[in-house]
């Protein structure tokens, strides 16, 4: 009996036997123009048996790099790609960097609000600099304004702002920010929109609660 435990073990076993055996047959094929006609052959056939790949970018780059993968990157033909070694397929990813909480000097605001104040002061002063700290420092008051549902003051905010930029720039003017009651009217309207909590959502479960209760028998 011809068990698969003693055949040669299959690279990628989700393209199966058949597929690994005319990849080794690719490999003994003396002609090359033979050879490239069977390996886009072969290539049809993989991505038929795996349609999901059509929706990866790239999918018929992935393709080819899969048949180097089962040729275990031994075969001569004509790719339309460059053709991946064993190194670069078998390399370790690069280790992700990940913030550090302590960088972030205030987490109720986060880490992007705080670079985007940073990146506020590598513009020269001017209008666009002033329209860019009133949407910053709005986004801040409403960000604070989800851990405090009470208030906060346009100092408070310009005050952490300042810190955040270590005082590299210059708060306009006048400079008014939105009200608290505006903004956190704002934030209970697109709760309500989105369908977490609020009165609405309140509603809307009660009605469809008693919708959908059982009737009682007469």
């Amino acid at each position: 009996m011809d068990y698969n435990t003693n055949r040669k073990k299959l690279e990628l076993p989700e393209y199966g036997r058949h597929v690994q055996e005319m990849v080794d047959m690719i490999k003994r094929t003396p002609d090359r123009e033979e050879r490239n006609r069977l390996a886009m052959s072969t290539i049809q056939l993989m991505g038929n048996m795996n349609p999901q790949l059509r929706d990866v970018a790239d999918y018929k780059h992935k393709l080819w790099d899969h048949l180097a993968v089962i040729a275990d990157f031994d075969i001569d033909i004509d790719s339309p790609y460059p053709l991946p070694t064993e190194a670069e397929i078998h390399q370790k990813p690069m280790k992700m960097k990940y913030s550090n909480p302590d960088e972030i000097r205030f987490r109720h605001y986060g880490k992007i609000l705080e670079d985007m104040v940073r990146k506020i002061t590598q513009y020269p002063e001017g209008e666009e600099r002033d329209a860019l700290i009133a949407i910053v420092g709005n986004q801040m008051k409403k960000s604070f304004l989800t851990w405090n549902r009470e208030t906060v003051s346009d100092d408070v905010i310009f005050s952490d702002m300042l810190a955040i930029a270590c005082h590299r720039m210059t708060i306009p003017a006048g400079l008014r920010l939105k009200d608290s009651k505006e903004l956190l009217r704002m934030q209970a309207l697109a709760n309500n929109n989105n369908g977490v909590g609020g009165k609405n959502s309140a509603k809307k479960h009660k009605a469809n609660k008693k919708k959908n209760a059982p009737k009682k028998q007469k």
